[in-house]
């Protein structure tokens, strides 16, 4: 069946080029009403302009479709009000938020400035929660919401040179976990994305043959999934170059050392705690809780 979009609302950040375009023009393309965000500014977030978001949002328009562009930066608690009171003003309702707005200032860690860190901790971690925080009052009262989250292999896996940028990351999906919880008895489904894909953020890291292949819109089909009304809540999705995956925490089933653990004890069972044989994810931070409880105690019983 298609997955189509038609009468809602879906506010897309950072979408003046890269893959927030992509994802704006594929939910124009499949009946969504699109506010297209931009600061448009520079890949290390300097400088601003408006052009990047309405040049979109023409492009949407002339393929017969509704948007409205806006311009606030999504660290800004009082501008990302404005988008939403925009959003409102102009379609009456807000269905679907990309959180996608992002900025790049890699260094290694002994060269990075704290300053460089904490932007990009603001701008993908503060940002993604301040939009978040924004539209969940109005998903809230429609018993309807789809929020994506746009994580990172940086933040599940480490790259060298980004550890504001995958702290930031893997803060979102951690920032999803919770959401998928809170949001589930008002059918509001929080899931993030994992892209790779040659955009100008990352495209210098591509070689020539694989630009093509990595193209933004070979990421948007999981987003469109995502954001659907069938969409599932709280996943990881991995794309990129027509590639689809699902990442996952999980924790192995390790060892009860009891109430005498040390540090040496610890050492000398290393192999059975880091041994993942009966991995299992949880849909909680509870449930490990319950795991470590039910596993002190059937070892109390024993003993």
């Amino acid at each position: 069946m298609a997955i189509r979009f038609d009468g809602r609302v879906a506010i897309v950040t950072g979408a003046g080029g890269g893959l927030g375009r992509s994802h704006a023009l594929e939910f124009a393309r499949r009946g969504a009403k699109v506010v297209v965000n931009d600061l448009g500014g520079s890949v290390d977030g300097s400088g601003g302009s408006s052009d990047a978001a309405n040049a979109v949002v023409e492009e949407i328009k002339a393929a017969g479709g509704e948007a409205i562009a806006n311009g606030s930066s999504v660290t800004d608690r009082d501008g990302v009000a404005r988008l939403v009171a925009e959003a409102m003003d102009a379609f009456g309702r807000i269905d679907i938020l990309v959180n996608n707005a992002g900025i790049l200032r890699d260094k290694s860690f002994a060269k990075m400035s704290m300053d460089d860190f904490q932007l990009v901790v603001d701008v993908h971690l503060m940002g993604a929660a301040n939009c978040a925080h924004a539209v969940w009052p109005v998903m809230k009262q429609q018993k309807y919401g789809r929020i994506v989250m746009t994580a990172s292999s940086s933040g599940l896996y480490g790259n060298f040179g980004q550890t504001n940028y995958g702290a930031a990351k893997l803060g979102q999906a951690g920032l999803m976990n919770t959401l998928k919880l809170e949001g589930a008895k008002d059918n509001i489904h929080t899931n993030a994305i994992v892209p790779i894909a040659a955009t100008r953020m990352t495209e210098d890291l591509f070689p020539p043959q694989l630009l093509e292949l990595f193209r933004p819109e070979l990421v948007s089909p999981a987003v469109m999934l995502l954001a659907g009304e069938d969409a599932p809540n709280g996943e990881i999705i991995c794309a990129g170059a027509g590639h689809f995956a699902k990442a996952q925490i999980v924790e192995s089933e390790g060892a009860y050392l009891g109430a005498e653990a040390t540090a040496e004890t610890l050492a000398a069972r290393w192999d059975d705690i880091v041994d993942m044989r009966g991995q299992q994810p949880f849909e909680m931070g509870a449930k490990q809780t319950e795991k470590f409880a039910m596993k002190a105690m059937a070892a109390l019983k024993k003993g």
